[in-house]
């Protein structure tokens, strides 16, 4: 195996903080696999790493998502071999350019799906399956507000909630981004007048669900678009962490539900998991999620492409390529 190398936060901080190391990342021991890794997916979780927001022991291995080769098979592992096309989207370290995992968090890639595709898409695209699927059952007709609409989740969310038949009201943070997307209703603009824009979008109910990935600049305004009963689904802090709220603004918005969920809590098994990788790649193969990749970068630049993420410069999916 030729020297491996990995990119990792040696502090909290900026990009800035991120640094290239040599490492050795060991046989793979019982129950778990040494994959190559052909690609790695960038996802706004990994600034909140870096950064210090999430808490992780330092120096940080950074990054959640790659796919490449099974270069070694442990002790008990059973369905994999030398070779086979996989992904990983759990836990950390996946910005490196081999990687360790248990077998049980490891996706089989299908026939017909890159490894680099399936880095650009897996833990997008099981973020939208569990927030179109599992988090409120949608029924065709419903309508729902999506943030952040042509980024890595909401560029796979809003087509996944189409499918369904549901109304979708896009919102991006340029006209050029808002004008790659294919909604029902496509905004962009700042957050002042997003809920009277919504409100007249839908004769004044509001939306069944928003999906916000944005956090606390878009607070009010989300909560503000919500029909009565409505439920509010807060999964990202793209712009800092939603501050501490008070029941009675959920009272006063008209007996608001809000949930906080995470990606891990809805494939914490092997069988959620499956199901969950079952549900994306079925998409993926209909057609209905597909894989934009709108930027690469080395892996050795992780910090510029942070940096571009951060700034919002960044469309679709982003790669970085070892």
């Amino acid at each position: 195996m030729t020297q491996a190398w990995r990119m990792v936060a040696r502090s909290h901080g900026g990009p800035e903080v991120i640094a290239r190391e040599g490492f050795d990342p060991g046989l793979p021991g019982e129950g778990e696999l040494l994959i190559a890794q052909d690609a790695v997916g960038l996802n706004f979780i990994d600034t909140y790493y870096r950064s210090g927001l999430y808490p992780a022991p330092l120096p940080t291995p950074l990054g959640a998502e790659g796919a490449g080769h099974v270069a070694a098979v442990g002790p008990g592992v059973a369905g994999f071999a030398v070779g086979d096309k996989v992904g990983c989207a759990v836990g950390l370290g996946a910005y490196a350019t081999h990687r360790l995992v248990r077998a049980d968090q490891a996706v089989r890639i299908p026939d017909g799906v890159t490894t680099q595709d399936a880095a650009a898409m897996m833990l997008k695209g099981m973020t939208a399956c569990y927030l179109a699927e599992d988090i409120v059952t949608l029924e065709a007709g419903q309508c729902a507000l999506v943030h952040a609409a042509a980024g890595g989740v909401g560029s796979v969310l809003v087509p996944w909630l189409r499918d369904k038949g549901v109304v979708v009201i896009a919102h991006c943070g340029s006209a050029e981004k808002a004008a790659k997307v294919d909604a029902e209703h496509s905004l962009h603009g700042g957050f002042d007048s997003l809920a009277s824009a919504v409100r007249e979008i839908t004769g004044g109910r509001g939306v069944d669900v928003v999906y916000d990935g944005v956090g606390k600049d878009s607070w009010s305004a989300s909560l503000a678009s919500l029909r009565r009963r409505g439920l509010m689904v807060s999964y990202g802090n793209a712009s800092g962490a939603v501050p501490p709220i008070s029941l009675l603004e959920l009272s006063r918005g008209g007996s608001l539900y809000v949930t906080r969920p995470t990606l891990f809590d809805y494939i914490a098994t092997p069988e959620e998991l499956a199901r969950t990788a079952e549900r994306l790649f079925d998409r993926m193969a209909r057609g209905v999620a597909r894989t934009v990749v709108g930027q690469r970068f080395p892996l050795a630049d992780a910090a510029d492409a942070h940096r571009a993420l951060e700034a919002r410069q960044t469309t679709g999916s982003t790669l970085l390529i070892p």
